[in-house]
């Protein structure tokens, strides 16, 4: 019996021991999970590196969504104007904005939401550009909304609201076109539009308005669009014929409401 016990006593294990092979089972769960997080992390970063379309994958698109009207070669159709010396600046404004591709002949292209990709719009522009060099992107400064904004304001006033309004708040053109508001344009399409020309705008160029004027126009409208309304209701920033309108209609309506009240009552 005394035997039997010591070899059973002899078979149990420690609990040190049992310790021991939990955490090096731990250790071993730890390495292997450590080691493929990694590995679909570099996966991921090279799928991303990889993801950048080039100029050939713009030409393509191009083919496919465009040439139609603006020809294999940008040369222009019946259907399309040509596109040389357009350059990326004008097509990431007309992609971007959703004005192209046009959905039907009109008196100009209406703003919708875009067709295609951030991605596929710059690899577009970058195929436009190389074989239809016109404006290119501005730098940074110019879009910084840091310029003058009182000198902005008045450039604006001068060059733009005859159009767009004072406010910005857009406005009715002839033949059915129109001068699009500016509450909700980026500093980038708004130098765009300027340097383009698109729709009935004029180009402004160097010397109608430097980059620096340009730059202040920019500071100008993006410190309007982060402006708060005062003074109550804006009624759309159309100018007095808006305003009038609601005086006489609300106004006016009121007073001959409580006219003919207080003749009621009289009676």
């Amino acid at each position: 019996m005394a035997r039997e016990k010591k070899r059973r006593s002899s078979g149990r294990r420690s609990p040190l021991a049992a310790a021991a092979l939990i955490g090096a089972g731990l250790m071993i769960t730890g390495a292997v999970y450590a080691g493929a997080t990694a590995a679909f992390a570099a996966t991921d970063t090279q799928s991303a590196a990889t993801s950048q379309l080039t100029v050939e994958d713009g030409k393509k698109l191009f083919t496919a969504n465009c040439a139609t009207c603006h020809g294999l070669d940008l040369q222009g159709t019946a259907n399309g104007p040509s596109l040389y010396g357009v350059g990326e600046l004008a097509t990431e404004f007309q992609l971007s904005t959703g004005r192209m591709p046009l959905q039907m002949q009109g008196p100009q292209a209406p703003q919708k939401a875009p067709q295609f990709t951030e991605d596929q719009i710059l690899a577009m522009a970058a195929f436009v550009q190389s074989e239809a060099p016109g404006p290119t992107f501005p730098s940074d400064h110019i879009l910084d909304g840091k310029g003058d904004v009182s000198n902005g304001a008045e450039l604006f006033r001068v060059n733009c609201a005859m159009c767009h309004n004072v406010a910005a708040a857009g406005g009715a053109l002839t033949e059915g076109k129109y001068a699009p508001g500016l509450g909700e344009t980026s500093a980038l399409h708004m130098y765009a539009a300027m340097v383009t020309g698109p729709q009935n705008m004029p180009v402004f160029g160097d010397m109608n308005l430097s980059d620096e004027d340009k730059r202040d126009i920019i500071s100008a409208l993006l410190f309007q669009q982060q402006s708060v309304q005062i003074g109550g209701f804006s009624l759309g920033s159309l100018g007095p014929v808006s305003e009038g309108l609601f005086v006489w209609i609300f106004g006016i309506g009121a007073l001959v409401a409580v006219t003919v009240w207080i003749t009621a009552k009289s009676n």
